[in-house]
C-alpha cells in the first residue's frame, strides 16, 4: 500500500508542475488516500494474567479492593473517518527547475542531401551533444525520434521514461502500445508515422521510477533537435500528445490549460498542430468518454488528411 501511495503522491506533484488544478480521483484511489490522510488508531488487547502471576510494582506493595478501583473509559469499536472530497484542489506551481544549468541551444543546420543522409547525419549529431551525453543517466540511451521520413503525421510527445531510455525509442512503453493502438484504428501502421519527443534525455528526478516534466530550460534545449527532424520529415500534420509538448512546440506558458487547447488547432511555425492528451493520461483515466474525446480529435486529424473515413471507424470508442 506505501508504494501505491507514493506513486500516487508523485504523480499528483508531477500534475501540479504541468499547471493542473483539478482532478477526480476513482474510488479504489479515493480509499488508499482516506488511508493515509486519516489512518485509524492501533488498539493492542494486552492478556491478562491471574492475580497470582502477575508481579507487584517496585514501588507498591498493596493491592486495591476492585470496588476501589476506578472503571476504565470504554473504547469506541466504530471509527469514523473525515469524508475526502472526490474533488481535489491542486495549486499551480512555477514551472520545474533543471538540476544544473545549461547551455544556450545549440545552432546548427542540415548538411545537403536527401532525407535519409540528413538524419543520419542529425542522429549522430544529437548522440554526440555534449549536454545530451552529460544528462543522459549511467548506462541509459539518448532518445531520437524514429518512423517514416516522408511521413504525413508527425506525433510529438513530451519527456522519455524509464523503457524509453532503456531502448534509446520515444514510446515503447504502456503509453507507447496504446499509442500504436491509436495508430491502428486510424489505418495506419507504427512505422508509416514518425514519432519525437520534445525532449532527447529523461529529466533526472530523486526517485528513479518517477517522472517529471522536463523545466523551460531543458526543453529550449532540445526544441533545436526537434525543429530539425520536422524540417527532413515535412509532415502535413503534428498531433501534440499533452501539455510538455504544447508547451515545448509552442512557447512555455504557465496559465496554460490543456482542456482549454484540446480538439483545437493550432499552428507550430507553418504547419498544422492538433492538440490532444497524452496516451499516458488515459492509462490513468480509464473511462470511454475520455477515450472517445481522444479519438475526436484524432478524426479531425484525419479529415485534415482526406483519409477515407468508415462508419466503424467514426463511432469508435462509443
Amino acid at each position: 500500500m506505501q508504494e501505491q501511495l507514493a506513486i500516487i503522491i508523485e504523480e499528483l506533484k508531477r500534475l501540479r508542475y504541468t499547471g493542473v488544478e483539478t482532478v477526480y480521483i476513482a474510488d479504489d484511489t479515493l480509499k488508499l488516500l482516506q488511508s493515509r490522510l486519516a489512518p485509524p488508531p492501533k488498539i493492542t488487547r494486552e492478556r491478562v494474567l491471574p492475580l497470582a502471576a502477575q508481579k507487584p510494582s517496585p514501588t507498591s506493595t498493596k493491592l486495591e479492593h476492585p470496588s476501589q478501583t476506578k472503571p476504565k473509559p470504554k473504547l469506541s469499536k466504530s471509527l469514523s473517518v473525515a469524508p475526502v472530497p472526490q474533488k481535489i484542489t491542486v495549486k499551480t506551481a512555477s514551472a520545474p527547475k533543471a538540476s544544473h544549468s545549461l547551455p544556450d541551444p545549440p545552432q546548427f543546420s542540415l548538411p545537403d542531401g536527401d532525407k535519409k543522409m540528413q538524419m543520419e547525419w542529425l542522429r549522430k549529431h544529437i548522440l554526440d551533444c555534449p549536454t545530451c551525453k552529460k544528462n543522459v543517466r549511467p548506462n541509459k540511451k539518448i532518445v531520437i525520434g524514429v518512423g517514416e521520413l516522408d511521413a504525413d503525421l508527425f506525433f510529438c510527445g513530451e519527456a522519455p521514461g524509464a523503457e524509453e531510455e532503456e531502448v534509446g525509442e520515444p514510446f515503447v512503453g504502456p503509453a507507447g502500445q496504446l499509442l500504436t493502438r491509436i495508430i491502428e484504428a486510424m489505418g495506419l501502421k507504427r512505422d508509416q508515422v514518425y514519432i519525437g519527443n520534445i525532449m532527447n534525455w529523461r529529466p533526472e528526478t530523486p526517485n528513479y521510477r518517477t517522472n517529471r516534466p522536463p523545466s523551460k530550460e531543458e526543453m529550449s534545449f532540445c526544441l533545436p533537435y526537434l525543429k530539425a527532424q520536422l524540417e527532413i520529415v515535412q509532415p502535413k500534420v503534428i498531433v501534440a500528445l499533452g501539455l510538455t509538448a504544447v508547451n515545448g512546440l509552442l512557447g512555455y506558458d504557465a496559465n496554460r490549460k490543456l482542456g482549454s487547447l484540446r480538439g483545437q488547432w493550432q499552428t507550430f511555425e507553418t504547419t498544422p498542430l492538433m492538440v490532444t492528451y497524452h496516451p499516458s493520461y488515459l492509462l490513468r483515466n480509464n473511462s470511454k468518454k475520455v477515450k472517445r474525446i481522444v479519438w475526436e480529435d484524432m478524426l479531425k486529424v484525419m479529415e485534415r488528411l482526406e483519409f477515407s473515413i468508415s462508419q466503424q471507424q467514426k463511432q469508435y470508442f462509443l
